[in-house]
């Protein structure tokens, strides 16, 4: 389960830190029927880890100090407050200002506790869930958050939002309001035993804000918001700053001592990840996670990192690494048969690229599931089979006989035994090279397409690939836009192929609609990107989000695994097992990292100590 935008090794990312995955467990021992359970947490299996009013979480700091500022990089552009809707292009770190029913645990895959619900309650088979809220919980005008907003919340994201909440919470059926400070969420059915969580990720939004104005609409007024920070200042797609609340409701709550410890956060904007970067190393930004292998190989041997004004560190991760790849927009004619994108992703030679780009620091993506056990390796097992076998005939006959494996060549550019087989898949499907050029055989059309990039350093990538393709007769031109035009595009589909990023959890459900499914592929802004239309493809969606237990998630996801990638609907990228930071040394963090979230800014601090010798140093 995640709702999140797209994201790629090599762009620019806010530092904000992203709600962890939740873990499907096995279901547990049936209690009696009709039981209603009532908590101040909710777990997939056993029992919530901290108790009601605990004390924080074993990765946080409660003595940790406030104040101080941070200067953090954002790339691109932004021309809107306004995060819940398609037309936006929204500032870096504004989705944090609204805080949600629940919060997610970031050491615990398969637990939520209440933030603004105090209990949670819910049936033995999870056909609803219904929440109590918090007397305190206030908008920042100390008004209270009420049922009636969380209503509205619900359905203003269903009906107006981003596409991906239509599809996230398209089994809640409805909310209403069962008490003073209760509502209660009816699903469709009780199919789905991870709703009563995806329910609680709900941001809540103030209703009586948004009487007056058009949900819809482009905005750069800083909405009624909840959380531990608002809007201080702005100037619109080159810098925004928020500052610290410091009457926040929830701060005093145990999940919160020891986070959102900065007195003001500020994004600056570059339109060039180079001039980024160097803003870093000249001290105009605090903190920058590196996406770049070559840059965290050889740009920072620089004398602030020799004398350690400059601190770099490697935080491991169990995360799952998604998908990040090349994406085939499938709606375009020459992109439809199968064996032409499998020949188009023969020719990228990632082994060359590795050695010569990533230093070898990254591993190619084999999965859209990988670094986790919902990928698939070797052949199907018996447990796969089960949702495999009555698709036969109707997704690649592959997936039943060979194991997915990519081309790999020796890394010495030497492309010649992958140009042999994307050939013959070419002759196969109709396709033979006359005067150069790659031709369809019935209609004398070439193949040409435009690969669409809004990250730079990306066109070192892809540039070799243009001439890897260029060998076999096929032209791909490249174009770098800047982010305004790269959504507009990515949201209206008007592209050929792309740089996207699949992130998945440990859990994956509702979300996979959006990735995947039919209807999706028909909604501008939604997250199939690729145009998947696919009637067996859409089975085992809905048998993935419907799956009673751990192993038969498991199973099911493999299944989908399979499928996905012997359709060739990408070209995989890579994925890298550690996150790396670089940071100016006037920070302290948590002795001990969340499993799930290795880099949680948002739990540091600024430490006196190093700051003052920092800025004696810098004088």
């Amino acid at each position: 389960m995640a709702i999140r935008r797209r994201s790629v090794l090599a762009g620019g990312a806010a530092l904000w830190v992203g709600a962890p995955a939740i873990l499907r467990a096995q279901t547990p021992a049936p209690a009696a029927a009709g039981t209603i359970h009532v908590s101040h947490g909710f777990a997939m299996h056993g029992e919530p880890k901290y108790k009601a009013d605990s004390g924080p979480p074993d990765y946080l700091n409660p003595n940790a100090p406030k104040g101080g500022s941070v200067r953090l990089g954002a790339r691109g552009t932004f021309d809107s407050l306004h995060p819940y809707i398609v037309k936006s292009v929204p500032a870096a770190g504004i989705s944090q200002l609204w805080d949600t029913l629940c919060w997610n645990s970031r050491d615990e895959a398969s637990t939520e506790y209440g933030l603004i619900a105090e209990t949670i309650e819910w049936p033995e088979d999870r056909s609803w869930v219904a929440f109590t809220l918090r007397p305190q919980a206030r908008w920042h005008d100390g008004s209270p958050i009420t049922v009636e907003d969380v209503i509205f919340s619900l359905d203003i994201l269903k009906s107006k939002g981003l596409p991906n909440y239509a599809f996230y919470y398209a089994d809640v059926l409805k909310a209403e309001k069962v008490g003073d400070r209760k509502v209660k969420f009816t699903f469709r059915d009780n199919t789905n035993k991870e709703l009563p969580l995806i329910i609680g990720q709900l941001p809540i939004l103030p209703s009586k804000w948004w009487a007056s104005r058009d949900f819809e609409k482009v905005s750069l007024e800083p909405a009624l918001a909840s959380g531990p920070y608002k809007v201080d200042s702005f100037d619109v797609g080159r810098s925004i700053t928020y500052r610290r609340v410091p009457d926040w409701w929830a701060k005093d709550l145990w999940m919160n001592r020891g986070r959102s410890n900065f007195d003001v956060i500020r994004y600056e904007y570059y339109r060039d990840v180079t001039v980024q970067f160097e803003a870093f190393k000249a001290g105009d930004l605090d903190v920058r996670q590196e996406n770049i292998a070559r840059n965290w190989a050889t740009a920072y041997d620089i004398p602030a990192v020799r004398d350690g004004r400059i601190q770099r560190a490697e935080i491991p991760h169990e995360l799952p690494t998604g998908m990040q790849c090349f994406a085939f927009n499938t709606r375009r004619d020459y992109f439809k048969d199968k064996r032409v994108r499998e020949a188009i992703a023969t020719m990228f030679d990632f082994a060359w690229a590795n050695k010569n780009l990533f230093y070898g620091m990254y591993k190619r993506n084999v999965s859209f599931f990988g670094n986790s056990e919902l990928a698939s390796s070797g052949l199907p097992t018996a447990a796969e089979l089960k949702y495999l076998e009555p698709l036969r005939g109707k997704i690649p006959e592959e997936v039943f006989t060979k194991e997915f494996m990519l081309p790999e060549t020796d890394g010495t550019g030497n492309v010649r035994e992958l140009a042999r087989k994307a050939l013959a898949l070419l002759k196969e499907a109709g396709w033979e090279v006359k005067d150069g050029k790659m031709t369809e055989t019935k209609t004398g059309k070439k193949l040409a397409f435009e690969m669409l990039l809004n990250d730079a350093s990306f066109e070192r990538v892809v540039l070799p690939y243009k001439q890897n393709l260029e060998r076999i007769g096929i032209d791909m031109t490249v174009r770098t836009v800047d982010t305004a035009q790269f959504k507009r595009r990515e949201d209206e589909f008007d592209y050929d192929m792309m740089v996207e990023g699949f992130g998945q959890s440990l859990s994956p459900g509702n979300e996979q609609r959006d990735f995947w499914g039919s209807k999706a592929a028909d909604t501008p802004g939604s997250r199939n990107s690729l145009g998947v239309k696919d009637a067996a493809i859409d089975s085992l969606v809905d048998t993935l989000i419907a799956a009673p237990d751990r192993e038969s998630l498991i199973a099911v996801t493999r299944a989908l695994d399979r499928v996905l990638l012997w359709s060739n609907f990408v070209v995989p990228n890579w994925h890298n097992n550690k996150v790396f930071v670089a940071y100016w040394n006037r920070f302290a963090r948590p002795e001990k990292s969340a499993r799930y979230a290795p880099f949680a800014f948002d739990t540091w601090w600024i430490d006196e100590a190093k700051d003052r010798a920092l800025q004696r140093e810098r004088k």
